[in-house]
Parts: C-alpha cells; sequence; structure tokens
C-alpha cells in the first residue's frame, strides 16, 4: 500500500514536472515571440520610414546612416539592461525579470507609435527617438537569457537543447510578425498616407501585446534550479566575471552571428529599399524576403535543437556560422542584381536554414556555460555586448558601402564572413555541454554522463514526452 501511494506520488511530481516544462516554454515561446516583435517592428521602420520622418530631408544618405545608427543605439543600453537585469533574475527569479522585461519593452514600444516627426517639432523628435530605443534595448536585454534560463531550468536531461530552442523560435516568429504587419500597410495604403500615420499602427498594436504576454507569463513556476539554491547570490555579477569570465569572453565572440539577421533585415532593407541606393525593390516586395527566410527558420528549429542533444552544441554552431558567412555574399549580390527570385532563395538559404545551425543551438549552449547562481548575469552581459558590437554595423555598413559606391556585395559580405568565422572558433574552443548534469553545468571540473547512459536517459524522457502527447 504505501509503495503504491510513493508511486502514485512520484508519478505526480513527473507529471507536474512535465507539465511546468511545457508551461515555462509555451511562456519562454510567447514572451520571445511579443519582445521581438516590439524590437523588430523599429528596425523595420529605421530602415523604411525613419529616415524620412525623423531627420531632415535635405541630406538623404546621411538620413539614411542616421536612421540606422538609432537601430543600434538600443543595443547600447544593453549591456546595462544585462547587468541589472542579469542580477535582478539571479537574485529574485527568473520569472520577475521576465514580467518586468515585458512591461518596458511594450510601453516604450507604444510611445515610439505616439511621437511627433522631425517636420513637427525639429530635433526633439529624434531625441525621444533615441531615449525610447534605449529603453526597448534595456529592457530586452534580460529577455533571452531569462527565457533560455528559465526552460533550460525546466527540461530533462537530454531534451534541453530541444525546449531552450523555443525561446529562438519565437524571436524568429516575432519577426515574422513585425513583418506581417507592415506588409498590408505597405502594400494596400498610398505612400503619404503609410508615411503620416500607417506606420504608427504596428507600434500600437503592443497594447495588446503586454496584456496577452502577462497572462500567459504569470502562470509559470520558478524553476526547481533557483529554488534550490541553498544561498541566493549577493553580487552575481562579479560572480559571473570572477569564476566565469573566459566563457564570458566565448560569448560574447559567439553572439557575433548577430551580423547575419542585421545583413539580412536591416542593412538589406535599406540597400534594396532607399531609393539613394538605386536597387529599386518595393517595400511590400522586400518585406516578404525575411517573412520567407523566417518561416523555413521556425520549422527546422526545434529539429536542430534536438539534433544538439544528440550530436553536441559546438558542431551545429560552427557549420551554421561559416555556411551562413559565405552565403551572405550570395545574397547581397542577388539584391545588388535587381534578383528577386534569388534574393529570396538566398534568403532562404543563409538565414532560413544554414544560420539556424547557431541560433536554434545557443539558447541551450550559452546557459550551460554557467552555473545556477550566476546564469542569467553571465549570459546576459556577454551576449550583450557581443550584439552591441554587431548593432552598430548597420552604420558601419551604409558609411564604408554608401549609396554609389562599388562592389558592395564583397565590402559588406567580407566583413560579415569575418565575424562568423570569429564565432566558430569561439564555439570551437568551448567545452561540450549536452550531456553534463544540470547540478554541474558551469563548473570546470564536471564529469558528463557516460554517453550510453545519457543516451538511455535521453531515451526514457523522449518516450515519456510522446506518451503524454499521444494521451493529451
Amino acid at each position: 500500500m504505501r509503495a503504491q501511494s510513493q508511486g502514485k506520488l512520484a508519478e505526480e511530481d513527473r507529471q507536474h514536472h512535465r507539465s511546468q516544462t511545457k508551461k515555462a516554454t509555451a511562456s519562454g515561446w510567447i514572451g520571445s515571440v511579443l519582445e521581438y516583435y516590439d524590437f523588430f517592428i523599429y528596425a523595420t521602420a529605421a530602415a523604411l520610414v525613419f529616415p524620412q520622418l525623423f531627420f531632415p530631408s535635405g541630406n538623404p544618405k546621411l538620413a539614411i546612416v542616421a536612421s540606422l545608427a538609432t537601430y543600434g543605439v538600443g543595443y547600447v543600453a544593453r549591456p546595462i539592461g544585462a547587468v541589472f537585469l542579469g542580477h535582478l533574475g539571479d537574485t529574485r527569479g527568473r520569472k520577475t525579470v521576465l514580467l518586468l522585461c515585458m512591461f518596458l519593452m511594450g510601453l516604450s514600444t507604444m510611445a515610439v507609435g505616439l511621437l511627433p516627426t522631425y517636420h513637427q517639432v525639429g530635433l526633439l523628435a529624434p531625441v525621444l527617438l533615441v531615449v525610447f530605443r534605449l529603453i526597448q534595448g534595456f529592457a530586452v536585454a534580460g529577455e533571452i537569457s531569462g527565457a533560455s534560463s528559465m526552460i533550460l531550468e525546466h527540461a530533462p536531461i537530454g531534451r534541453r537543447g530541444y525546449y531552450a530552442s523555443f525561446t529562438l523560435q519565437g524571436v524568429q516568429t516575432g519577426q515574422i510578425l513585425a513583418a506581417a504587419v507592415f506588409l498590408p500597410l505597405a502594400y494596400f495604403m498610398p505612400d503619404d498616407a503609410f508615411n503620416a500615420w500607417g506606420w504608427r499602427i504596428p507600434f500600437l498594436l503592443s497594447a495588446g501585446v503586454l496584456v496577452a504576454g502577462y497572462i500567459i507569463r504569470r502562470e509559470v513556476e520558478e524553476t526547481p534550479a533557483f529554488a534550490n539554491e541553498s544561498e541566493v547570490p549577493k553580487a552575481p555579477v562579479k560572480e559571473a566575471f570572477l569564476l566565469g569570465w573566459r566563457d564570458m569572453l566565448r560569448v560574447v565572440c559567439m553572439a557575433l552571428m548577430n551580423v547575419i539577421p542585421v545583413v539580412a533585415t536591416i542593412f538589406g532593407a535599406a540597400y534594396a529599399v532607399q531609393a539613394s541606393y538605386g536597387i529599386g525593390f518595393h517595400k511590400s516586395v522586400y518585406l516578404w524576403i525575411p517573412v520567407v527566410g523566417n518561416i523555413v527558420a521556425i520549422l527546422l528549429i526545434p529539429f536542430i535543437g534536438d539534433l544538439s542533444d544528440r550530436i553536441g552544441r559546438r558542431l551545429p554552431i560552427a557549420v551554421g556560422a561559416i555556411g551562413s558567412g559565405l552565403l551572405s555574399y550570395g545574397y547581397l549580390y542577388a539584391i545588388s542584381a535587381h534578383n528577386v527570385p534569388l534574393a529570396f532563395v538566398m534568403s532562404v538559404l543563409m538565414w532560413g536554414i544554414v544560420y539556424q545551425g547557431y541560433n536554434a543551438v545557443f539558447p541551450s549552449f550559452y546557459p550551460e556555460l554557467f552555473p545556477t547562481r550566476s546564469r542569467v548575469s553571465a549570459m546576459a552581459i556577454a551576449q550583450n555586448i557581443g550584439t552591441l558590437i554587431t548593432a552598430l554595423l548597420p552604420a558601419l555598413f551604409a558609411t564604408v558601402a554608401p549609396p554609389g559606391s562599388s562592389n558592395i556585395p564583397f565590402t559588406v559580405g567580407s566583413i560579415t564572413l569575418g565575424l562568423t568565422i570569429i564565432t566558430a572558433l569561439a564555439a570551437w574552443s568551448a567545452r561540450e555541454t549536452y550531456r553534463i548534469p544540470m547540478g554541474e553545468l558551469g563548473q570546470a571540473n564536471a564529469i558528463p554522463f557516460e554517453r550510453t547512459e545519457y543516451e538511455r536517459l535521453r531515451g526514457q524522457t523522449v518516450a515519456e514526452d510522446k506518451l503524454a502527447k499521444a494521451a493529451a
């Protein structure tokens, strides 16, 4: 009788754990969708309309550089946000920091949609634009590290890569929504109406986004790894730098892979659409390119995350980095050749397929490099420093390859490839993490499961997931 009771309790515990894993994954997915919808509608607007609305119209080349620079300004605030939000996530919990990130992002995005233009208030317009972009950057700094840590710490052994990958599937979905909201507006509205008020609609829709995100995220429990910590660290940021600086440096270098979405959605958009470059893609035509690439990415991400649970994290990242860097030449060439079908194909290859070797795996690899006590801080700070570097690239690209310059694809492609090679080398120099037990992650002397034992445990987890899915 007693054994039956204990068995029933154990089964209830397993069911509760599976339930929380799914809730944490759903929370990370939807939170990333909402946060990055907000973040990327700004990026889309910065390439398509902000040069004409928030900067002097007398020098269109300068306006493009200035508009793309305001996109990069949001990343300047990210290391600051990473320190504050990482500390909060490691001392108050993953759930707390994720709710705060969402509210800051939603409110600042709505505010951008209400801003007056340069023609209405002069220099005050770009100043306010920069202020709210800084708040956006501060808020998003804790999203990926907090969501990835929450999912990772709820996930069972052998499935951490699979479940954590849904964080980035949410990011890609947010990018699709950002472009998809602009698509009908850019296609159906006259240019005068779109520039006057149509561009504001995606920003104001963040009100609904904010409410939906709060309802979903409040249902998730704190992670067992955080709850079971015997002592909350007083200074997790200090611990991160003292004990994990080598892996933080690796994450900084790996985060340079953000150059691929920069090339695809920011510089690529300006290069294809802005009249001063002379390419002449219509706004609505170009907006479909990242949509198609992201749709393919959404389908692939869980499979690549699962693959990393079987073969490890380093190989997919290294292959994805170098491969997508090489493909950037072809993507930019397709735009320069005014070849829309080829641009679609290269976008899908570069961003939708090959880049996902990195994109689907880093949400598990980065937090696995650090211990629970300082995981959010270490990942947030390092990742956001790396992305800060790449966020300055749109303005750099527009400077070294301005309208009228020759061989833009080679110039921008070479910089892109160099950064992706750095990513691959950094990943390969790190220790493999996929077979290390949760409690030993971040420890230099951690002993991974033997391969046969790991495969046995992973097989049990996969079987339980299939049974639970069939029962549902």
